[in-house]
């Protein structure tokens, strides 16, 4: 039988290693995505790896809808000079999150340390106790603690949990809580456009479009054939794949990292990536989530 009907059978055996084939490929441009952790109510977490190129990143999704979830924003340590230029000193994220009762943290503004030049690995000198402040407006628990002259994009979360992104130099008066960054990665569902191509590890926090689920992202870098970080469009991408219609940049680099709270007894924080320091940066202050007893 050499007619279309043997044509027709030999193309319907080669159909498997087609679709092998195919899913190969997807394997090699979109890596692997492992099992989703509800570790708490209202907190979903997973993470994504890719090959090309290397790609690490860890995502939780927020359900604003909850509501025992709380979204708050935390500084380090006591401000060290009073009315004078530092605002607040340094801490490791775990422990300002084991301090302040969060389930899950995440890094948060970008800083200035005093006397101290950036650096990764053993030669960071971002520890805990440093005076430092941050570069935007900062609100915890409804008390401006930063202004700036210059507007910077902003996670604000009002008086009633409603959560928003805007531009800011100043706190409105609703605000009870307010992160900042230094660049909107996506306004209105697009991405907005970037001169800067640098990949790094990254910090980034979105909205969906009926502001009801908060996304974080972050992304390992800085580790030759195992991540090489994101420059902004990438992580602009990225954002409106996981369903932002609006996201901002947060501190990044060596301060990346993402850290959950074990619902064992014993409350230890897991950290999920690999911040470049080998350990967690301390820093100015944090994003962080908790979810309260029912």
């Amino acid at each position: 039988m050499n007619g279309p009907c043997q044509k027709l059978n030999n193309a319907l055996c080669l159909l498997p290693i087609v679709w092998l084939c195919f899913d190969a490929f997807l394997v090699s441009v979109h890596g692997e995505v492992s099992p989703t952790r509800h570790p708490f109510p209202g907190i979903a977490i997973y993470s994504e790896t890719r090959t090309n190129p290397p790609t690490r990143m860890f995502i939780a999704e927020i359900d604003l809808k909850n509501p025992r979830v709380r979204v708050q924003v935390s500084p380090g340590g006591p401000d060290p000079d009073g009315p004078g230029q530092w605002q607040t000193t340094l801490m490791r994220p775990t422990s300002i999150a084991t301090r302040d009762g969060f389930d899950l943290v995440v890094n948060g503004d970008f800083f200035r340390a005093r006397n101290i030049k950036d650096a990764e690995g053993v030669l960071a000198a971002f520890r805990s106790d440093v005076w430092s402040t941050v570069s935007g407006v900062a609100v915890s628990n409804g008390k401006t603690w930063s202004t700036t002259t210059t507007s910077r994009p902003c996670l604000v979360v009002e008086t009633n949990h409603a959560v928003s992104i805007r531009t800011l130099s100043q706190p409105v008066p609703e605000a009870s809580e307010i992160v900042s960054g230094n660049t909107i990665l996506v306004a209105d569902g697009k991405a907005a456009p970037h001169v800067n191509q640098q990949r790094h590890p990254r910090t980034a926090v979105g909205l969906d479009a009926k502001k009801s689920k908060l996304i974080l992202l972050v992304v390992d870098g800085r580790k030759p054939g195992v991540a090489a970080g994101m420059n902004y469009d990438e992580l602009a991408v990225e954002m409106i794949r996981l369903g932002c219609r609006d996201a901002l940049n947060l501190d990044g680099g060596g301060s990346s990292v993402m850290a959950i709270r074990d619902t064992s007894k014993t409350g230890a924080f897991q950290i999920l990536n690999e911040p470049t320091d080998g350990r967690e940066r301390a820093v100015a202050n944090v994003l962080g989530i908790s979810v309260s007893a029912p």
